[in-house]
């Protein structure tokens, strides 16, 4: 099965980018979009569902801001809506969908990057998801976990670690999260595969900064422990550009 997680920046202006066009051609299992900034109703669904998706989404209270949606060929068992927090649930953050022999995770992280009291509240959200989905994983063994995180986790995953170590998505105390996270029972799936630099997931609109290569990673799939023998492949499609993410995808058993 391929998963495919895209952070889109808006939905609708994706598609008039040609994001239906792309996925026909990508053609993936599950597609996971963060930042849809788009209500369901808003979105015609004969659009997918005319490549064969079925839409799952949890949006945000506000129109026009955050929310995630999951296209899936597959029926799921089970939908779950947001993470059982009305604060960050009103934002539209999480869906899972459960199927017979794992689970889906679309997230949507908030950024901490217009000031303090984003800052302060990526932290406590920070907090709340390892709590979460460390309790998740005992009931749901076999869970992915895909979406926007917000973080570049590592030196390697940031074009200019130096000027950004003061930075939202690079501090020291978000770096450790993912450290933390990862060592209570996570694989980050793309490092698993591909250990090489300057592979990145979004660059700034300014500066011409994809085209330089000027970019961080900070869209991740991953997965549990228990799913390390079903990973077969994953990377980062840097031709798709609907966005300023580019999508990263997980093929698995």
């Amino acid at each position: 099965m391929k998963l495919i997680s895209y952070n889109v920046n808006g939905i609708r202006s994706a598609i008039k980018k040609g994001l239906l066009d792309w996925l026909a051609s990508a053609s993936p299992d599950f597609l996971c979009l963060q930042e849809t900034k788009a209500w369901e109703e808003q979105v015609d669904p004969a659009l997918f569902e005319a490549l064969g998706y079925t839409g799952y989404w949890e949006q945000a209270d506000k129109k026009g801001y955050s929310g995630v949606a999951i296209f899936s060929k597959h029926k799921p068992l089970h939908v779950e809506y947001g993470c059982g927090n009305k604060l960050y649930d009103a934002e539209g953050r999480v869906i899972r969908l459960d199927f017979d022999t794992f689970s889906l995770m679309n997230v949507y992280m908030p950024s901490g990057t217009t000031g303090d009291i984003r800052q302060a509240f990526k932290m406590k959200w920070l907090d709340y998801f390892y709590n979460y989905t460390g309790t998740l994983k005992k009931d749901l063994p076999n869970l992915i976990i895909c979406g926007d995180y917000n973080i570049a986790h590592k030196e390697i995953d940031i074009h200019n670690p130096v000027s950004n170590k003061n930075s939202s998505g690079f501090l020291p105390e978000e770096r450790e999260w993912v450290t933390g996270f990862l060592e209570n029972g996570f694989i980050d799936t793309f490092r698993y595969f591909n250990k090489e630099p300057h592979q990145y997931s979004w660059w700034t609109f300014r500066f011409n900064a994809r085209a330089n290569n000027k970019g961080w990673r900070i869209d991740y799939i991953t997965t549990t422990e228990a799913m390390t023998p079903r990973l077969v492949n994953a990377g980062l499609l840097q031709e798709a550009h609907h966005s300023d993410h580019c999508p990263t995808y997980l093929e698995f058993s």
